[in-house]
C-alpha cells in the first residue's frame, strides 16, 4: 500500500501556521511585558491631559510620545533564571541505590575478614548519607558527592562482583592470586578513600568554626576601639 508523502505545499502551509503562531506568541508577550505596561500608564495620563484641555490640538502626539517615554524608561523584561536540582536530590537518588547495594551485598557469600572490612566500609557510607547535619554537609561537596556516587554505583559492586567470578575460576584451575586477597586490598583502598572524605568534611567544620572565631575576636577589638578602652588597660 502506497504512503502518501507531504508536498511542498503541506510543508509550507505547516511552516506559514508555525511563523503565524510564533508571531501571536511574541505579541503576547509584549502585551503583557513592561515596557507596554508602562507606556499604556503614561499614554493614559496623555489622554488625562487631553481631556482636560492642556494637550490641545496635538494630544496625538502627547499621547503617543508619553507611551515611548514609558516604553523607554520601564525596565527590560528579565528572562528566568534557570533552576538546577537541589543537590540535596543527588543524595536522595544516591540513598536509593545504596539501599539497593546493601541488599545485593547480603546475599553474597565473603569470607569473614572481607565481611568485617565491608561491614565498615558499608557502616561509613551509611552515616554519611543518613540524613541530618553531616550529608547537608556533604552536599555542599560535588567532588565528596562524586566519591561516594563512585562507591556505591561502580567501585563497591565491581569488586565484589569481579571476587565471585574470579573465585569460581580459582575452583577450576588454581591462579597465581588469591581472590580474597585482592578483594581485601580493594576494600582497604576503598575505606581509606571515603575515610580522606569524612577528614575532609571535619576540616571543612574546623575551618568554618575558627573562621567564627576570629569574627567575634574582630568585632570584639571593633567594639573595644569604639567605645574609647584600650585593650589590656
Amino acid at each position: 500500500m502506497a504512503t502518501s508523502r507531504p508536498t511542498k505545499a503541506t510543508a509550507g502551509s505547516r511552516a506559514g501556521q508555525a511563523n503565524r503562531a510564533d508571531r501571536a506568541d511574541r505579541a503576547l508577550a509584549y502585551l503583557e511585558s513592561a515596557k507596554n505596561l508602562t507606556g499604556s500608564a503614561c499614554a493614559l495620563g496623555g489622554l488625562a491631559l487631553t481631556f482636560t484641555g492642556l494637550a490641545g490640538a496635538y494630544w496625538p502626539v502627547v499621547v503617543a510620545g508619553l507611551y515611548g517615554a514609558g516604553a523607554l524608561i520601564a525596565p527590560p523584561t528579565r528572562p528566568p533564571a534557570p533552576r538546577f536540582p537541589d543537590p540535596t536530590s543527588r543524595l536522595d537518588g544516591l540513598r536509593k541505590d545504596f539501599t539497593t547495594l546493601r541488599e545485593y551485598l547480603t546475599q553474597v557469600d565473603l569470607p569473614p575478614a572481607a565481611t568485617e572490612r565491608l561491614d565498615s566500609l558499608r557502616e561509613l557510607l551509611d552515616r554519611l548519607l543518613t540524613p541530618g547535619w553531616v550529608s547537608e554537609a556533604l552536599a555542599q561537596d560535588p567532588e565528596g558527592i562524586h566519591v561516594l556516587a563512585r562507591a556505591v554505583h561502580r567501585d563497591l559492586p565491581e569488586s565484589v562482583d569481579t571476587y565471585v567470578r574470579t573465585r569460581w575460576w580459582t575452583r577450576m584451575a588454581p591462579g597465581r592470586q588469591d581472590p580474597e586477597e585482592q578483594l581485601m586490598r580493594q576494600l582497604a583502598l576503598l575505606h581509606g578513600e571515603v575515610e580522606e572524605l569524612v577528614a575532609g568534611l571535619r576540616e571543612a567544620e574546623e575551618i568554618r568554626q575558627q573562621t567564627h572565631t576570629r569574627y567575634l575576636e574582630d568585632r570584639g577589638a571593633e567594639n573595644t576601639y569604639g567605645t574609647g578602652t584600650v585593650p589590656g588597660t
